[in-house]
């Protein structure tokens, strides 16, 4: 069964590399069916995509560059858009170039309807999949759950400590992982991604009163500084007049309540810095989940997820 896998992953595959190598490597991927990647170097007048085959120029027609092209429901610039980007494709046939050489006429919609009937359109609320980002938006995350196909993970579905922005967690390109909270009549997926990052007390588990740790300041409040120290867990520091919003910081943990969901801090130290963001912590790498409790049992405040609902109470 084929793997249906966000673009980008198979680009540097010794199995890609090798297919696009030479022309009877791809002739061999032609009759095989094999799905292969490529980069686009340029879109034409007429929206046609020109893919770098290293071993001879790829076209993929404007009807065949991505599903809804033909009928309207996707628009133009989602072609113009892959320019200098790495696509998915299978080769429909081999073809002479007004220059007399050898040209691979390429499908990328071919792939994703396949990708659509034999992935898309079985999963189910609750599995755990790999995306890659695309593009980020004020309102959330754009990213290909596969072949190029794009969901939306919405900002207040990233992580439990809140951010301004989806850029202050993550990067076009990033791969990370989510989880299918919804499909929708018609195929939308509904995905989110803090579920994945653990419950209040598997984040609290890292920390102990005493400990100083890093973090990061996510909001200056009149009555105190919210302090993140995970993408899922979050403290509340005195307040400040001298400190801002995404500035880095050394904290001091005073004390965690899980009864409250709460964890005291003391801010020593905020400064500006460019430090690398660390790899996400999963708690859960694979489903299917059906529930999700972030509170404490012994906490009042219920915060949790029941897939297929869409819905957090």
């Amino acid at each position: 069964m084929e793997q249906y896998l966000p673009e980008g992953c198979l680009w540097n595959t010794p199995e890609n590399t090798a297919s696009l190598k030479s022309v009877s490597s791809l002739q061999e991927s032609w009759k095989d069916g094999r799905i292969l990647e490529g980069r686009v170097t340029l879109c034409d007048s007429e929206h046609n995509l020109i893919v770098d085959l290293i071993s001879m120029k790829g076209m993929i027609p404007k009807s065949e560059g991505a599903i809804g092209i033909i009928d309207g429901s996707t628009k133009d610039i989602a072609l113009i858009s892959r320019v200098n980007k790495v696509v998915c494709f299978r080769i429909l046939r081999f073809e002479q170039g007004p220059d007399g050489q050898p040209v691979a006429i390429l499908s990328r919609r071919q792939v994703q309807e396949e990708c659509m009937e034999r992935y898309v359109k079985k999963l189910s609320p609750g599995d755990v999949i790999p995306v890659r980002v695309t593009h980020l938006e004020p309102f959330g995350a754009f990213v290909d759950i596969g072949c190029g196909i794009p969901s939306l993970i919405p900002i207040d579905a990233i992580s439990v400590s809140r951010i301004s922005h989806p850029k202050d967690r993550f990067a076009p390109g990033q791969q990370i992982r989510a989880v299918v909270r919804q499909v929708e009549p018609g195929g939308r997926i509904c995905l989110s991604h803090k579920e994945l990052l653990g419950s209040w007390e598997e984040n609290a588990a890292l920390f102990s009163p005493g400990e100083t740790v890093a973090g990061i300041i996510r909001s200056c409040e009149s009555y105190g500084i919210f302090i993140e120290l995970t993408p899922n867990l979050a403290g509340l520091a005195e307040p400040r007049n001298d400190v801002f919003p995404g500035q880095h910081a050394s904290v001091f943990i005073k004390s965690l309540i899980p009864e409250k969901m709460k964890v005291k801090l003391i801010l020593v130290d905020a400064f500006d810095a460019a430090y690398p963001a660390p790899p996400f912590r999963y708690f859960v790498e694979n489903g299917p989940l059906s529930y999700w409790r972030y509170s404490p049992t012994c906490c009042a405040k219920n915060i949790e997820t029941r897939f297929g609902e869409c819905k957090k109470i």
